[in-house]
């Protein structure tokens, strides 16, 4: 099912949704096309399994990141290098993700609602230890995932930034504002 899910991901991000093809899939991973049909019985059915194995690989990214117990601006940095540089080996994601929104809405909505609660959640743990101010909420985590996304977009996608260097410039921006001092 792997070489299936990953020749997916190359498939529908050269080709979209609508252009890729089930023979397409079974090409690129090597396998019979009855292959393809003991694990899926569709192309809306591997592209919405797709989705949900990229939002998983999303979350492992920034989950590997970070060292534990990072204070939380830090483990804020370390969550989008992750994301970065998973963005810029797995460019497909944005293409992907992006046609989604009109072929699967559901998992769309779910992609970006579980990745707003994982913000969310890493906010909460910061002002638990008293490193966040309180009144961070779930507009904030969109606020920031919606950073995070326009940033790898235009950096890992787009290119020519390390990670490191746009992660650090968003933790700049949550620590310090934009207001002139």
């Amino acid at each position: 099912m792997r070489k299936l899910l990953d020749a997916a991901a190359v498939e529908f991000g050269e080709h979209g949704f609508h252009e890729a093809s089930i023979t397409g899939i079974t090409r690129r991973a090597g396998t019979a096309l009855g292959s393809f049909y003991t694990y899926f019985n569709s192309k809306d059915e591997i592209f919405r399994a797709l989705v949900d194995d990229l939002s998983g690989k999303v979350r492992e990214a920034a989950r590997s990141a970070r060292q534990q117990d990072l204070p939380a601006l830090e483990t804020e940095r370390a969550s989008l290098t992750g994301f970065l540089r998973f963005a810029a080996e797995h460019k497909e994601i944005y293409r992907i993700i992006d046609e989604c929104e009109f072929v699967d809405p559901a998992s769309f909505r779910q992609h970006y609602q579980s990745t707003a609660t994982r913000i969310r959640e890493r906010l909460s743990e910061g002002i638990r230890k008293g490193e966040l101010r309180e009144g961070l909420g779930e507009a904030h985590a969109w606020a920031i995932m919606g950073m995070n996304v326009f940033l790898g977009l235009r950096y890992a996608v787009w290119g020519d930034a390390e990670a490191e260097e746009i992660a650090e410039l968003a933790n700049s921006i949550l620590r310090d504002g934009i207001v002139k001092r």
